[in-house]
């Protein structure tokens, strides 16, 4: 079997989050979990990802964006949308409960075999998107619940990792939502200076 963990850390770098890659004796195989598809390739390109020109690795890159198993670029989430899908959840969280909402995750948000790291940067524009819809919404209202599960579902459907948390303070006693993700939390994971323990944590998978 040829080892190449260059060239498969390479590949597996621009391949879309619900992508898996395993080792093959004659190569590699990427299995496609969002499709439920099955790729195969040769020992030979796996090593032009790591070893190969400029033009070997385009059209390789190439090949896997008609496949469906990577992207030209990653989409941010615009301003517009940010704001839908925040009066949405606010929304189902007024009209199922906050627990209920918890228990869908896993379909606005499913847990892809892969999650990349964000960027501080990206995470400071979606955190200032949302904290700037929910406090000019009157009918959202600075509500941390819906601010922390938008941030996590709009991260996690970009393949992003975020974390959601649920955490409670005693004295006065309350609750308090946040997501994590970057190194930052959208909401603020201390209000005010209040530091709250996190009781309940949604990954969303990933790893």
């Amino acid at each position: 079997m040829t080892d190449d963990p260059d060239g498969l850390a390479a590949m597996t770098r621009i391949l879309s989050p619900h992508c898996r890659v395993t080792r093959m004796s004659s190569g590699a195989l990427i299995a496609d979990w969002k499709r439920t598809r099955f790729l195969g390739m040769a020992t030979a390109d796996i090593q032009k990802f790591a070893e190969g020109s400029s033009e070997e690795r385009t059209a390789l890159v190439a090949g896997l964006i008609r496949a469906g198993c990577a992207t030209a670029r990653r989409k941010e989430h615009s301003d517009l949308e940010v704001g839908l899908w925040l009066r949405g959840i606010h929304l189902l969280i007024r009209t199922l409960g906050f627990g209920r909402v918890l228990r869908l995750l896993s379909l606005a948000a499913p847990g892809y075999a892969r999650a990349e790291p964000a960027s501080a940067e990206g995470v400071t524009r979606l955190k200032r998107a949302v904290q700037s819809h929910s406090r000019r919404s009157w009918f959202v209202n600075d509500d941390c619940k819906a601010e922390a599960v938008t941030a996590f579902v709009l991260l996690r459907r970009l393949g992003l990792k975020a974390v959601l948390h649920v955490g409670v303070r005693e004295h006065p006693f309350a609750l308090h939502a946040w997501t994590s993700s970057g190194g930052l939390c959208v909401p603020d994971a201390d209000p005010r200076g209040h530091a709250f323990t996190p009781v309940l944590s949604i990954d969303g998978g990933g790893q």
